[in-house]
């Protein structure tokens, strides 16, 4: 148990290094601390070439890939304290029909499945209900505040409803069910780091 222990942490440290090495200096509020932040919320494949807009909503740095990377988080005057605060992600159009229609409170319209990446992951959601009391869900163990995943927003819901909605697996599993914005949740390592109680025993 204690080798595991150790292998786990340094695991973590070496995802954690690479994550966030070559930070800028300086000010979190900045356009080069911004684009640094929100480019690494995917894969440097895509993130590298991807559009950023910043935490005011505008773009200060053109794509070539058709992504797009952003904070979905208000920025505060000084910046975030790390992108995880940020809820930084990136998403292709169809990604962001689905992410503009929640935060609209609106029924997503989508022509196909979108994928939205979050490798900095996110500072916490209900998962069994959108924009749940985090005090309720923490009581009743729907709280869950992740580290690095992928997310498959489904065009028809209806198609992972046989997913679980357990997230203590390791496996994929199915946030919001049962709402017009069920999707599914698919962790990478580190994806624990924020919430270890929940992780596999």
């Amino acid at each position: 148990m204690y080798l595991r222990s150790i292998v786990f942490f340094s695991l973590s440290l070496v995802a954690s290094f690479s994550l966030y090495a070559n930070e800028p200096e300086g000010s979190h509020a900045s356009n080069e601390w911004q684009i640094w932040a929100y480019s690494k919320a995917a894969p440097s494949f895509l993130g590298n070439f991807s559009a950023i807009v910043s935490g005011s909503g505008e773009v200060i740095r053109e794509g070539i890939n058709g992504w797009t990377c952003t904070a979905t988080k208000p920025m505060p005057e000084d910046g975030f304290s790390t992108p995880h605060h940020a809820f930084a992600l990136c998403a292709d159009a169809e990604g962001f029909k689905w992410a503009s229609a929640y935060m609209a409170g609106k029924t997503p319209d989508m022509e196909r499945d979108a994928y939205i990446w979050m490798l900095h992951g996110d500072t916490g959601e209900d998962n069994s209900a959108p924009g749940g009391n985090k005090a309720m869900a923490m009581k009743h163990d729907h709280w869950v505040e992740s580290g690095p995943h992928l997310m498959l927003m489904p065009k028809n819901p209806e198609t992972i409803a046989a997913f679980t909605t357990d997230f203590t697996t390791g496996a994929p599993y199915q946030m919001f069910k049962g709402s017009p914005y069920a999707h599914l949740m698919i962790p990478f390592e580190g994806y624990y780091n924020y919430q270890p109680e929940s992780a596999p025993k």
